[in-house]
């Protein structure tokens, strides 16, 4: 098997550079946590303009954490350092060994009556991927239950069809594991700390780090879910959120940029300014254009060769692509 591997070679050389890949998975989950029968009004996800966006969005409570789910899925497939070595370690203790391949299935159904997110769990899983849930007997077939899992959420008749050890899985929000080893454990996304939950067939619990605690993965004996903190100053969760007042602040501004008052870091503004020339294209369009704003050589791609005995022979691809991960 071929793994395609990109690691960063040099550091961001422009704050511009860094804060437009930070908004990318902001922007896109802002997108499609407007409900969809707005979006219907519009054309579809494929037709709604940018200078749409104020219009169509409704500021709630739930927004931001569903901004941090996303935030935190793509930086998983994006190889960030700042969550990497923290995911490593909540799977060692997961008892799963990482192999340079851990990958992120968005698993993010209707919250607070929005759409959520939703990424093909397909691409990833074979009818052998294990869920891990982190008790004693044979570990469930995660693609098995994965209709059965999403139709818990939406209906509580539904729920008591999921084997007791994994009746509490559609409160997961990621689904993170290995694939060249093919196993997987239930991962809960809180942006507040004190709304994580453990459930049966839940294993990790990612949270932003609080004042006073420990920033150590560990395990809660209380929660039977591994805590992973993740750090704040000049880190991700400082990132994530810097990130996140630039595009409140856009949309505020009603798609164009903000007055310095409501922004003032020039660089900040600056994005907003990439962004409102694009005000008359579909917002799908501009989530794909601010790929090209990328620092040239920031990357180094190799390819190389790997054992395969632990992989499934049916079905699996003989090149998998590890992105990139951004030390901004």
């Amino acid at each position: 098997m071929k793994v395609r591997k990109e690691i960063q070679r040099e550091e961001v050389s422009d704050e511009v550079l860094a804060y437009t890949t930070l908004v990318k998975p902001i922007l896109t989950a802002t997108l499609y946590a407007i409900k969809q029968d707005v979006i219907a009004e519009t054309g579809g996800y494929q037709n709604t303009k940018l200078k749409m966006l104020p219009r169509l969005y409704r500021d709630g409570a739930g927004d931001c954490g569903i901004c941090f789910e996303y935030a935190v899925h793509e930086a998983i497939k994006e190889n960030d350092p700042r969550v990497m070595s923290r995911i490593e370690d909540a799977l060692k203790i997961c008892k799963i060994s990482p192999h340079g391949d851990t990958e992120s299935i968005l698993f993010g159904l209707e919250k607070n009556g929005k759409l959520g997110l939703i990424d093909t769990a397909n691409e990833l899983l074979t009818d052998d991927s294990q869920l891990l849930y982190g008790k004693q007997g044979r570990p469930a077939k995660l693609k098995r239950h994965i209709n059965t899992i999403s139709g818990a959420f939406k209906n509580r008749k539904t729920r008591p069809s999921l084997p007791t050890s994994i009746n509490g899985l559609w409160k997961t929000d990621l689904f993170v594991g290995s694939p060249s080893v093919d196993n997987w454990i239930g991962t809960s996304v809180k942006i507040n700390p004190k709304q994580l939950e453990g459930a049966n067939g839940l294993r990790v619990g990612i949270v932003p780090i609080r004042a006073g605690q420990t920033d150590k993965v560990r395990r809660d004996e209380t929660k039977n879910l591994v805590i992973c903190p993740l750090h704040h100053d000049h880190d991700f969760m400082q990132a994530f959120y810097e990130a996140w007042r630039i595009i409140q602040a856009f949309i505020k501004s009603d798609a164009k940029t903000p007055k310095e008052v409501l922004l003032p870091d020039p660089a900040q503004r600056e994005v907003c300014r990439i962004l409102e020339e694009r005000r008359e294209f579909p917002i799908v369009d501009v989530i794909d254009a601010l790929d090209v704003f990328g620092q040239s050589g920031l990357v180094e791609t190799s390819v190389i060769e790997v054992e395969t005995e632990t992989l499934n022979s049916d079905g699996v691809t003989d090149l998998m692509i590890a992105p990139r991960g951004l030390d901004i």
